[in-house]
């Protein structure tokens, strides 16, 4: 079907030197040109902070300009940002659901998480920071995508010193879970490993090619939150008193298994045993409902960056529906994803969950094996999960990385050849080697925005 020559290690690399010479030439764009991955069009606000950058060449746009179109998996070229004072967040319908959040005491300190941010900033040069902080109600909140080659703002941590970058690192730890902490720097670590299996030398495939921007001023009683972001990981954290809001938040990888300076290292598979246990535990009449009667395609994540105001509709199995036993499942997947965030928050957000555990929804596309490439979603009025298993588009068996079963499987159905069809070039068979994830707020809960609003109604 697509005509291509049989896949070895030398047809292998005469495609890494052809796309290493196109992206000398013109960079993502190119790139994106050439595989037929541009982005469809969007419903929001075009920015011309969203556009890639148009410096040093990116390596890979991995997840970028074709995963997911319309800014379903990567906002790149073609898709548009949606302007802070035009939020209004994933909803159903087009209609925001009033009285879902409140501002009110969790019983959670803060205090440890000003702190940790405070040293981070103290320990900047004067123009380090004021290249990483911004008002409380700034674009930058929304100017997120986790493209390789997407032209960030912010303190880069590559670029830090490494007492800099380890106060850096101290505030994720306050911030995020021991797990959440672990995943995300875990991401940073293979996407050096994809930059080293692919030749090296590429300035955003590196553990340093991450940013911290500050939105507001740091206070135990105001508002203020700070963004961390790159290829593969966007972590939003807003704060207001000891309330504290984690989304959006996504995170991939591509491979999510390899070994890298002799640490083994597999993501996502959490994510993905618990999603498989969900929709084993469903019977007949129940997967009806639940799984898709169209299979899973390539890029079906829906609400990535550039998606802000995305518009989705309920579909799946009803929460109403499902045993108790069920309902457990469906609270372990949406307590992987929540996990990431400091323990005593983790356990707020799951209450504010299970009080709408009857209008949650599971939807799920694919198959259910084992290594079975599939897509989920959990989707209810304070929730959005995403669970996406892409094709892989630059990780390959000639690279030093050992793929694991779902890789060399997907390497099968390619004739052989890597999946994903090598570098990008082709369509390719999605696996677990390449997947996508987000967690949203809906109904105005991303970036605190409800809670923003309702702090200046009440407050000022």
């Amino acid at each position: 079907m697509h005509g291509h020559r049989p896949h070895t290690p030398e047809t292998e690399r005469s495609r890494r030197w052809f796309m290493n010479k196109a992206l000398l030439a013109g960079g993502v764009a190119a790139v994106a040109t050439m595989t037929g991955c541009s982005n469809g069009s969007s419903d929001t606000a075009s920015s011309s902070s969203a556009a890639p950058s148009g410096g040093a060449p990116s390596g890979m746009p991995s997840g970028g300009p074709g995963a997911g179109g319309g800014g379903g998996g990567g906002m790149g070229p073609g898709v548009s940002q949606v302007k802070y004072e035009d939020l209004k967040g994933v909803t159903a319908d087009g209609k925001v659901v009033d009285d879902l959040f409140t501002i009110h005491s969790t019983g959670v300190s803060t205090d440890g998480l000003v702190k940790a941010a405070q040293a981070f900033l103290d320990g900047l040069s004067a123009k380090e920071r004021k290249s990483c902080t911004f008002d409380i109600d700034a674009d930058e909140w929304t100017a997120w995508s986790n493209v390789d080659g997407y032209d960030r703002k912010g303190v880069r941590m590559g670029d830090l010193t490494d007492k800099k970058r380890n106060l850096g690192y101290a505030l994720l730890g306050v911030a995020l879970s021991a797990d959440g902490l672990t995943q995300t720097r875990n991401i940073m670590k293979l996407n050096q490993f994809l930059g080293d299996s692919n030749g090296g030398n590429q300035k955003t495939l590196t553990e340093g090619h991450y940013f911290f921007t500050f939105m507001g001023t740091l206070s135990t009683t105001k508002p203020w939150g700070f963004q961390y972001e790159g290829h593969h990981v966007a972590i939003n954290y807003f704060v207001l008193g000891d309330q504290v809001v984690m989304t959006p938040t996504f995170m991939g990888s591509e491979p999510t298994t390899a070994t890298y300076k002799g640490e083994k290292i597999a993501l996502f598979r959490p994510e993905t045993t618990a999603g498989l246990a969900m929709i084993r535990s469903l019977t007949k009449a129940q997967l009806a409902k639940a799984v898709s009667s169209q299979g899973n395609g390539n890029e079906d994540m829906k609400a990535g960056a550039g998606s802000d105001n995305l518009k989705l509709a309920y579909e799946g199995l009803r929460g109403s529906e499902l045993t108790s036993v069920q309902r457990e499942k469906l609270l372990d997947v949406a307590r992987v994803y929540i996990g990431y965030i400091s323990e005593g928050h983790a356990e707020v957000k799951m209450t504010e969950v299970e009080k709408h555990l009857d209008d949650t929804y599971f939807y799920w596309m694919g198959e259910t094996k084992d290594t079975s490439a599939f897509y989920y979603r959990i989707h209810s009025p304070v929730v959005l999960i995403e669970y996406d298993a892409q094709a892989p588009l630059f990780y390959h068996e000639a690279s030093s990385a050992s793929p694991s079963a779902s890789a060399s499987a997907s390497a099968s159905a390619n004739g052989g050849g890597p999946p994903g069809g090598g570098m990008g070039m082709g369509g390719g068979t999605p696996s677990q080697e390449h997947i996508h994830t987000i967690i949203r707020t809906p109904n105005g809960g991303d970036y605190g925005v409800d809670l923003l609003k309702l702090h200046l109604d009440n407050d000022h």
